[in-house]
């Protein structure tokens, strides 16, 4: 069930990183016709935008890649042919993960009400609307490799009960 419910918010999150690069399309092209041809005159607020648009993607993209076990995971030593070693490598690269998901989700809150004090310069919207990706994405991660780590060792129960022929 939880599973289901993980793999859909997941779903969601891909969706919507999606739509933030199709957006990301409009303030980035409005900036190169500016730039290189003159048909339109520059507006300075697409740079801001962009950049917002893109903190955001970067974020979303690695609470996905979080999911996906795709993320902060290098290849360092061989994996492990034992059960319990491998299950080791596994679990010490997810609880990294977790941590720094942890110390994203405690410390980004007061950096996001750093970034609700502030304004950006030329849109003067608050700096909240990109500093708050930080503590999200770490609650994000947090949930996502806590739920991993629990899946993981049902599966090396799982492994370890299952009688050999």
């Amino acid at each position: 069930m939880t599973g289901r419910l993980l793999e859909n918010f997941c779903a969601a999150l891909r969706v919507l990183l999606a739509c933030l690069i199709g957006v990301l399309a409009v303030p980035v092209s409005m900036q190169v016709l500016a730039r290189y041809t003159g048909i339109i005159p520059v507006y300075l607020w697409t740079e801001e935008l962009a950049t917002f648009i893109f903190v955001w993607i970067v974020m979303i993209g690695s609470m996905v890649a979080v999911w996906d076990g795709t993320h902060f995971d290098v290849q360092v030593i061989p994996d492990a042919k034992h059960p319990v070693l491998k299950l080791m490598q596994t679990l010490f690269v997810m609880i990294a993960v977790m941590s720094f998901g942890l110390i994203f989700a405690w410390y980004g809150i007061e950096y996001a009400e750093f970034g609700n004090i502030q304004k950006s310069t030329m849109m003067r919207a608050n700096m909240l609307i990109t500093f708050i990706s930080v503590p999200i994405a770490g609650a994000v991660w947090t949930l996502f490799c806590g739920y991993r780590i629990y899946e993981t060792i049902a599966q090396f129960r799982a492994a370890q009960q299952e009688p050999t022929s």
